[in-house]
């Protein structure tokens, strides 16, 4: 088998790949990408099991064959090569010979036949959605997903597919993020799921390398496929019952502040300088037309400032993982926020006044 490609063809695939692999894993098969070579087509295969990119590229050659490579390796030699250089592949019984211009490289193998690849047989649900939509529902969201907590359904996002419409919801436990998009065009699809983590950040990496108008989705019973470009990302969903989180989203208030975003975002910045470095927590005070930002740490520093915005409700006294609302107020892109605080006790509600696509909830602290 030899086959020559360009290298600035293949990095940004072998880049790709290689960020979906487990440096962790325990089987030495994991650690290498599947090349397959049909048709005058190149296939990429990399997985962790859990999840798995395949990558298709054009090729100028009519050889079929396959072999196993180690993907660190290859990847090294590509990012090392000048930029405007062809890189061989000739397979050699156990080894793999790389050459490009003067350079030479003897790789060992594995057997393409051990390389696992996940199923996606029983895919057999279908839907089309806008690439830009789907970055935009996951990014408004998933900041608020867990990451190695014992409760593993919240170590990833929850998807709701409903008729014309798709939900993306994210909590730790502290707080809750969530956000809908609608599609231009109707579905039967009635599914939920939860994407884990790190699915969701791969993802996102995909889908904001492309340029495609519209990516395609798959869904099985425990796991998806999607389709952006020449690149199939498949994702082994997690198992486990999401809490309901339509119970812990707040009513909107009496009590409810409306601010300009930029200016609270700036406020908070400056006076979380001096919070506990620990638990981050801040105290807002409400009053009519004020709210005060008040952080102090264990070394007796203390971070005052007022802000004057549109508050007409109770007066009111709140503390909160300052952290958490600077992360909304980051994501959101509003000149004004709303926030709506029933009382010290219960949550805060979050949102855009203006639309109704995404609502954040921050649990109170006690200070």
């Amino acid at each position: 088998m030899n086959i020559q490609i360009p290298t600035n063809i293949l990095l940004p695939v072998l880049q790709s790949s290689a960020s979906v692999l487990d440096r962790k894993h325990n089987q030495p098969i994991l650690s290498n990408l599947l090349l397959e070579f049909s048709n005058g087509h190149l296939l990429i295969t990399a997985t962790d099991l859990e999840l798995e990119l395949s990558s298709t590229l054009d090729i100028n050659s009519s050889e079929d064959g396959e072999l196993a490579i180690p993907a660190r390796k290859l990847l090294d030699i590509c990012r090392a090569l000048p930029a405007d250089s062809k890189l061989k592949i000739s397979k050699q019984e156990n080894q793999v010979k790389l050459t490009s211009g003067k350079s030479r490289f003897m790789l060992s193998t594995l057997p393409a036949k051990e390389f696992p690849k996940m199923n996606d047989e029983d895919h057999t649900q279908n839907l089309e959605i806008d690439r830009v939509s789907l970055i935009n529902l996951f990014i408004n969201t998933n900041f608020a997903m867990a990451s190695q907590d014992v409760r593993y359904y919240l170590n990833g996002l929850l998807v709701e597919i409903t008729n014309n419409s798709m939900r993306t919801v994210a909590t730790d436990g502290h707080r809750l993020a969530l956000a809908d998009v609608e599609f231009s065009n109707k579905s039967s699809i009635d599914v939920s799921m939860i994407i884990p983590r790190k699915g969701v950040l791969e993802l996102l990496k995909l889908l904001a390398g492309s340029d495609e108008k519209n990516v395609s989705f798959s869904i099985g019973n425990n796991g998806i496929g999607v389709t952006v470009g020449s690149q199939i990302m498949r994702i082994k969903l997690l198992e486990g019952n999401f809490p309901d989180y339509k119970r812990v989203i707040p009513k909107e208030s009496n009590n409810f502040m409306l601010a300009d975003r930029e200016e609270l975002k700036s406020v908070l910045t400056r006076t979380s300088i001096l919070s506990n470095e620990k638990f981050r927590g801040i105290r807002l005070t409400l009053n009519e037309n004020l709210v005060k930002a008040i952080a102090h740490n264990p070394e007796k520093e203390e971070a005052e400032e007022d802000l004057e915005v549109k508050y007409t409700g109770d007066d009111l006294e709140v503390g909160f993982n300052v952290a958490y609302l600077l992360d909304v107020l980051g994501i959101l892109k509003c000149k004004t926020v709303r926030l709506d605080v029933i009382d010290a006790n219960s949550s805060c509600l979050i949102t855009d006044p203006e639309k109704s696509d995404a609502k954040y909830v921050v649990m109170p602290m006690r200070l």
